[in-house]
């Protein structure tokens, strides 16, 4: 069903219609998880409630926190399988959202460090967080510059344990209208697609998953969600 579904041309393309409108509408930000708001398609929060029920991580590291949403469910989801910690990465963490995150009941599996993600003095804090650690998943959504996520790709990539996934959001800015970021410094060839694109060329360990977009159709992360093949 998910191959005939997805080679169905006219679905495709209704798909990527209903998309560019939804988004005009700014579709995601009618989400909250658990009190706070995610800012995320419903069909992505599935995905990755899949692969994190599949791996199982003890650490999942998301660059990009915003009011925290994600970084709540992902939390949750370690919170039912019993164990394993988030840690979330920011530029800046805003106040009034620091402070609903620190009071909210799954603040017990989330740490957060302010401070770009590709920073290298950042980055060594993460890796000292990651030691020990068996299986990490990796999320970047943060600054979708192609140069910035290229960055953290290069930093934090090595980071990713066989079988589990570093998965790229907003990839889907690549397959949007020219004119559709004018506020924004990435746009059409400068974006997380591009980034995963030149990533690939050279770091052999990752493969796109392709039946993940496949069974959703609507995702931000068209070629984003990376599985990772060999330790």
């Amino acid at each position: 069903m998910m191959n005939t579904m997805n080679n169905k041309d006219n679905l495709q393309e209704l798909t990527n219609q209903w998309f560019v409108e939804s988004c005009k509408h700014k579709y995601s930000y009618n989400f909250s998880w658990m009190g706070r708001p995610i800012i995320q398609f419903p069909q992505d929060i599935m995905a990755m409630q899949e692969i994190i029920w599949q791996v199982k991580p003890d650490l999942i590291v998301e660059t990009g926190i915003a009011h925290g949403g994600s970084l709540i469910f992902y939390a949750s989801m370690l919170e039912l399988i019993g164990e394993g910690q988030v840690l979330g990465i920011d530029v800046d963490i805003r106040q009034h959202n620091r402070v609903e995150i620190e009071q909210h009941p799954m603040f017990k599996r989330i740490t957060m460090i302010e401070g770009s993600s590709i920073d290298e003095e950042i980055a060594k804090q993460v890796y000292d967080l990651a030691k020990g650690k068996s299986r990490i998943l990796l999320v970047l959504d943060s600054n979708h510059t192609h140069d910035h996520v290229l960055k953290e790709l290069e930093l934090y990539s090595p980071l990713v344990t066989k079988n589990s996934y570093l998965v790229v959001f907003d990839t889907v800015v690549e397959d949007m209208p020219e004119d559709f970021f004018p506020d924004r410094p990435w746009g059409k060839g400068n974006n997380p697609k591009t980034a995963v694109w030149e990533f690939l060329k050279k770091n052999k360990r990752f493969k796109v998953d392709k039946d993940i977009e496949a069974k959703l159709l609507i995702s931000v992360a068209p070629d984003g969600y990376l599985k990772c093949l060999e330790d």
